[in-house]
Parts: C-alpha cells; structure tokens; sequence
C-alpha cells in the first residue's frame, strides 16, 4: 500500500545547540478592514510548535530549529492561511492578511447513522492505525467529519472545516488536524492525504511520561524519519538501514485501475454480481511481478546530494528504492510487497519518487510532491506519528 507521508528529518547535536534561536513573529489581521484577529491558531504544520493570536493580533512562535516549515494560520470564517518559511537563526517578522471566507452552501449528502459510523470505522483504521498505539488514540470530535462514500468507484473521502482533535495516549500527544481531503482507494490501493497537524503535550505524571518516553523511541527507530536522519547524517550502516535499486514489472494480466473500475460500475448497473466480483478480485490481484533487487546495497552518495541553497537536499534514484531496516522484524502480509528469498523477515519500505528527485530541509520537510511509500512506512497512520521537532535518545 502507497502512502504519501511528510514526517522525515531532523537534526543531531552540535546542531542542537543553535536549534533554539529560530523566532518567527508578526500580526494577523481582516483583509478587508484591518482589523487585528484575535484567538486565530497560528503554527508550524507537523510541529508541536504553535500559538494564538492575542487581542491584538500579535503571535510570537519562538524555540523553532533551523529548517523549512508551513506556517498555517486558521480561524472560523476565513480562508486558511499558509505560507512556506525558510528559518534560521535570524528573526522573521511575518505580517498576515485573512480573507473572509464567502458563504457557500455545501452539497448535502444524505445517509444514515449505519452508513456514516461505517464510514467512520474505515476512515478511522486508515488515518489511525490498527496496531497496539492505536487501541488508545481517542478522537474527540468525530462528527465534525464529512464523510462520503462511492461504491462503485470503491472510494471513501473525508474532509472537516475544523480541527479533528485526537489524544493519542500511548505516545503523549493530542494531534489536532486541518483535514482538506483525505481518501482511501479500494481500487488503486493507495491512501492520499491532504492538510495540516500541530501536535500539543499531553499532561502526565513521572510514570506516564517515561512510558510515553519509550513508545516514542519505538515509533522512531526505523521510521521514515529516522531513515533521512541517517541518510542525511550518513549514519545509514549503525543505524540499520540497507538500501538497494529495486525493478519490478507491471503485471500485463492486472488491467489499469480504470479499467477495473469501469467494469466493476458496468457489472453492478447491470445487476451482475457475479461477473462485479469477478473484477474485484481482479482488483486484488498483484500489480507486479519480474522483481529483483540490485546487489550490492547502495551507498549514500548515490542518492543524497545537495541543492546549492543552504539547508536543502534532494534524494535521487531510478526506478525505486527498496529500504531494509534490519533491527525491526514484519509479519504484516502485503500482496503488492516483493520479499527475495534470502531476506530475512526485516522491516521494509519501498519509496517511489513522483519527479526526477524529491527536495527536502534539515527537519524533512519535502518540497513539492512528496514520495509514495509502500510497506512498513506505509502502514505507519497517526498512532505512531512524531512531530517533525521530535529529538530521540543518541543510541
């Protein structure tokens, strides 16, 4: 399963010991009237750096690592404000204008209470998780969502036009979510996900945090994160990590997800059940086959190299990368996931590049399309998610 996420990369020490300078500074006012907006949510998206806006308008975000971030600036009744920011150790003072949003009725789509709790459980496995930090995420506010559901296409879409609040207490984060799209393609298999998250501490005692403590360093060992972490450090060998250049070939017997879609709305018009699930079962078959992994692994220099502005990487390979994280074991089957005989049953992720290369900062924040994931990275959801500010022990 593909999945498009944006948590990957910080930085070790000496830097942080410049890592607290960053301050970014300014007034949030009405477009129209100049009017200071007082209360309006101003953070850095995929931080936990973040504030509002005092009667005067004013915010200050300070303690920011150097990097690239999306500053979000959101309050009921006007247009979401975002704007990305390059920090340093220099101050940033940054003036904001809001728009009034204009009143715009929205499609009514009527369904009962069984369809939307439906909806609700499949949208909840796929942006929460399934696995042990799942089971104590609570969502504080599910009926803010907007859910639909189109069946013939086999897609499920969620948006909300306010924050989704969860408390994720197995890791000691309430996440608050700015939802602009968020869909689960049955067809395709792939998960996409649109918007902005500011994650806030969640109060413990002495004990709590130590447990919270320890789950994190469990999220982050071979996450994502931890991967461009290394890369970018090229600490790739003590941390775990193995890569290869991956091919595969598409199966010429699966037809397109177009296709499939077509006949599965044809067969269900038609009131032919069984010739619909025949194609979903078509559906379900590999997409792959003819794979094989180029030995020996690859190197750093190989995929990393820099951008000639200050701060920003780009990541580059043919075809795919196929990353082995040897200290994690997977159990979890995956149809679409090629495992060579000779591998043990390490955790894996295959990374898919939407261009010619993806760019990323020091905090791994990627500029423009970020890569599809398959495998392990993939299945991450919000029960394991870090802020992008997350500094785990030194191992």
């Amino acid at each position: 399963m593909r999945f498009p996420w944006l948590i990957l990369i910080c930085l070790f020490v000496p830097f942080v010991a410049i890592a607290q300078n960053g301050i970014i500074s300014g007034t949030v006012t009405n477009a129209a009237t100049k009017a200071p907006l007082p209360r309006a949510s101003v953070f850095l998206s995929n931080s936990s750096i973040g504030s509002a806006t005092l009667e005067n308008g004013t915010y200050t975000l300070s303690g920011i690592r150097p990097g690239q971030y999306t500053l979000v600036v959101t309050i009921l009744g006007y247009d979401d404000y975002s704007k990305t920011v390059l920090v340093g150790r220099e101050p940033i003072k940054l003036n904001i204008e809001l728009n009034q949003k204009p009143l715009m009725l929205r499609e009514v789509v009527i369904s009962s209470s069984a369809d939307w709790k439906k909806n609700y459980e499949a949208f909840k496995k796929e942006f929460i998780g399934t696995d042990e930090n799942a089971k104590n995420c609570i969502v504080q506010n599910p009926h803010i969502l907007n859910l639909t559901y189109n069946p013939t296409k086999r897609v499920l879409h969620a948006d909300a036009n306010d924050f989704l609040v969860v408390e994720n207490k197995a890791l000691g984060y309430r996440v608050k979510f700015l939802i602009n799209d968020f869909k689960i393609d049955r067809i395709s298999n792939i998960i996409s996900r649109e918007g902005q998250q500011l994650f806030e501490e969640l109060p413990g005692s002495a004990a709590q945090k130590k447990l919270w403590h320890q789950r994190r360093e469990e999220a982050y060992y071979g996450s994502a994160m931890h991967f461009y972490r290394s890369l970018y450090t090229d600490k790739l060998t003590q941390a775990g990590f193995v890569m290869y250049r991956y091919y595969r070939d598409i199966n010429p017997q699966r037809p397109s997800d177009d296709i499939i879609r077509r006949k599965i709305q044809y067969f269900k018009e038609k009131g032919n059940a069984d010739s619909a699930n025949y194609w979903v079962g078509v559906a379900n078959m590999s997409k792959y086959y003819h794979e094989s992994l180029m030995k020996p692994p690859l190197s750093q220099f190989e995929v990393l190299q820099t951008t000639g502005q200050q701060g920003l990487y780009a990541i580059h390979f043919p075809n795919y990368l196929y990353v082995v994280y040897t200290r994690k074991t997977d159990d979890m089957p995956d149809r679409d996931l090629y495992r060579p005989l000779d591998l043990p049953n390490f955790a894996v992720s295959v990374v898919t590049l939407q261009g010619p290369y993806a760019i990323f900062d020091m905090n791994g924040i990627v500029v423009g399309d970020a890569p599809l994931y398959e495998g392990a990275w993939a299945r991450a959801r919000l029960s394991d998610m870090l802020p992008v500010d997350y500094v785990p022990d030194v191992r």
